[in-house]
C-alpha cells in the first residue's frame, strides 16, 4: 500500500509506517483491492488527513467502519458524496445541528466542508470489503488508528474530540480531559440516537470551548 499523505502527518507517522505490523497490514489491504470490492477508492484511503492537515485540526469524529455500500465511502466519517443519499445517522446528525444550532445544515451529505475547517473525520478501520461491515477489522488499522489519536492527544492542545457510541469511547478513553475537550455520547444510529444523542448539543459545545480558547469555531452548516 503506498501512502500518500498530508506532509505534517506524514512527519507526525513516520514511526507507525515503518512498524511490522503496518507492512502486514499494507499487504492485507493491497490484496484486498487486487482482488475484491473494497471502499474507499484506493486514492482516498488517507482522506482525512489530506483534507485536513495536522497543523490544522480542531476537532475529531470518531467513526468505526468506512460505509460498505456502493458509492458511498470515500475516506471522511459519517460522509457521503455528493449525490448520495444519507445515511441514517447522518440524517440524526443534521437534525441534531438544526436543533442545537438553528439553522439547517447544506444539503449535502460531503462532509468536506468541515474537514477544510479542521474537522478531522476519523475511521477507527479505514478500509472495508463491499457490504461486509467490519471486514478488515483486526487487521491493523485499529492500531494505527489509536497512533493517530494519541498523537494528537500528546503534541496539540485544546481539541474537541466527539465520542458517540461505546466503540468510540473506549478508543478515546486515554485522551487528557485537562487539555482537550471530550464529548460523549449515544452513537446517532437510529437504534440508539433518542437516548441520548438528540439534545447532546455537541455541535454548540464544542464551538463555545473553541471560542473560549481563541479559535475559530467550526461552521457546521
Amino acid at each position: 500500500m503506498e501512502v500518500k499523505i498530508e506532509s505534517g502527518w506524514g512527519s507526525k507517522l513516520k514511526n507507525e509506517f515503518e512498524e511490522e505490523y503496518f507492512s502486514r497490514l499494507s499487504d492485507f489491504v493491497r490484496e484486498e483491492y487486487r482482488t475484491k470490492a473494497i471502499y474507499p477508492p484506493g486514492g482516498l484511503i488517507f482522506n482525512a488527513f489530506n483534507l485536513c492537515p495536522f497543523d490544522r485540526v480542531k476537532a475529531v469524529i470518531i467513526g468505526q467502519d468506512p460505509y460498505h455500500g456502493p458509492g458511498q465511502a470515500h475516506g471522511l466519517c459519517f460522509s457521503v458524496r455528493e449525490g448520495i443519499d444519507f445515511p441514517p445517522s447522518l440524517i440524526n446528525i443534521f437534525k441534531e445541528i438544526e436543533s442545537d444550532l438553528g439553522y439547517k445544515p447544506a444539503m449535502s451529505g460531503n462532509l468536506q466542508r468541515w474537514a477544510s475547517q479542521g474537522v478531522l473525520l476519523l475511521n477507527a478501520t479505514l478500509t472495508v470489503r463491499a457490504h461486509a461491515a467490519g471486514s478488515h477489522q483486526g487487521k491493523g488499522w485499529e492500531q494505527f488508528t489509536d497512533a493517530v489519536i494519541g498523537i494528537l492527544n500528546r503534541d496539540k492542545d485544546n481539541l474537541v474530540f466527539f465520542l458517540w457510541g461505546a466503540y468510540a469511547q473506549k478508543k478515546g478513553g486515554t485522551i487528557d480531559r485537562s487539555r482537550h475537550l471530550v464529548l460523549e455520547s449515544v452513537h446517532p444510529s437510529p437504534l440508539s440516537a433518542s437516548k441520548g444523542f438528540f439534545g447532546n448539543k455537541h455541535f454548540s459545545k464544542c464551538n463555545n470551548y473553541l471560542s473560549e480558547k481563541g479559535i475559530e469555531p467550526i461552521n457546521w452548516r
